[in-house]
């Protein structure tokens, strides 16, 4: 009797560690990524906007592939460079909008 129990919860565990898709971490990390575009940021011309759409692509394949962990990780990382990308953008713009 106790080895069926001790079977169920271990079943009732892997079915509850089943990781979902990391839907607001992919949201978060494209709209990172629009905002340093809108700020300037550009591919080739910012190498963290370039890593950002590097791990927002190897986040949507991971996401294909059912790989929720990883892909939760490549978002993450996504909005990270992104968040970057805007802060340099924006840094390059405060000098020119300075008065003299």
């Amino acid at each position: 009797m106790s080895r069926i129990i001790l079977v169920l919860v271990g079943v009732a565990c892997l079915l509850g560690c089943r990781t979902a898709p990391p839907v607001q971490e992919m949201s978060d990390a494209r709209q990172a990524i629009v905002a340093a575009a809108a700020a300037g940021a550009t591919r080739g011309g910012s190498p963290e906007y370039d890593a950002a759409q590097a791990a927002i692509a190897r986040a949507e394949a991971h996401l294909q592939a059912q790989e929720y962990g990883r892909a939760r990780l490549a978002a993450l990382q996504a909005k990270h460079h992104a968040a970057a990308a805007l802060a340099n953008a924006q840094h390059a713009e405060a000098p020119a909008a300075a008065p003299h």
